[in-house]
């Protein structure tokens, strides 16, 4: 099936009531995975702002909240006075030791983690979020860590993460071509 009927299968199922109330057959957390070519990334987050914009302006009582990965890391490293120095860090000691330090100080993770906490403090009853900038955080944020770790936190609401890869139920490949770690408490949100 092309992009764009998919696409256009996702507002019917953003407005499903068993969607909205995150449950499923077994009472899982209502965590869900849109994967698409990486080619078509431009498509995606056009129809991602038109989502928000009917959403979010249709007097629901639903709003969709989105989180781009990549902008959350660099708000957290710029609030910590580290953008500036994780570059010139990267230019003396190279982008591996670059990555390992940012990754320290986003707690990736560990309790205390900066992104799941910076998600968890902006989402409310009635918020379905977006998980976005997958591809653009790698391999500094991987998303099978991301989903693990808001797992323990994100329970009330549903949650879709656009992914630029293939996500077979299982095994998530990002670009096609990445093998992440299996994933499988997520559900497909509409089938290729």
């Amino acid at each position: 099936m092309d992009i764009y009927k998919r696409l256009d299968k996702i507002l019917p199922r953003l407005q499903e009531k068993s969607f909205r109330e995150n449950k499923g057959l077994g009472n899982e957390i209502g965590f869900h995975i849109f994967d698409y070519e990486p080619s078509d990334e431009f498509i995606v987050r056009e129809h991602i702002k038109f989502l928000k914009n009917k959403i979010n302006t249709g007097g629901t009582g639903l709003y969709i909240k989105e989180f781009d990965l990549y902008e959350i890391m660099l708000e957290i490293l710029e609030s910590k006075n580290y953008l500036i120095k994780t570059f010139e860090m990267e230019e003396e000691k190279g982008t591996e030791y670059s990555i390992n330090a940012i990754k320290k100080t986003l707690r990736l993770t560990q309790k205390n983690d900066l992104v799941v906490e910076y998600i968890r403090g902006k989402i409310k009853e009635g918020n379905i979020i977006f998980l976005t900038g997958v591809g653009k955080v790698w391999p500094i944020i991987r998303s099978h860590t991301v989903l693990n770790t808001l797992h323990s936190v994100v329970e009330d609401v549903p949650l879709i993460m656009f992914f630029p890869g293939v996500y077979d139920g299982l095994e998530l490949k990002l670009f096609d071509e990445i093998k992440d770690d299996n994933y499988y408490r997520a559900f497909k949100l509409i089938e290729s």
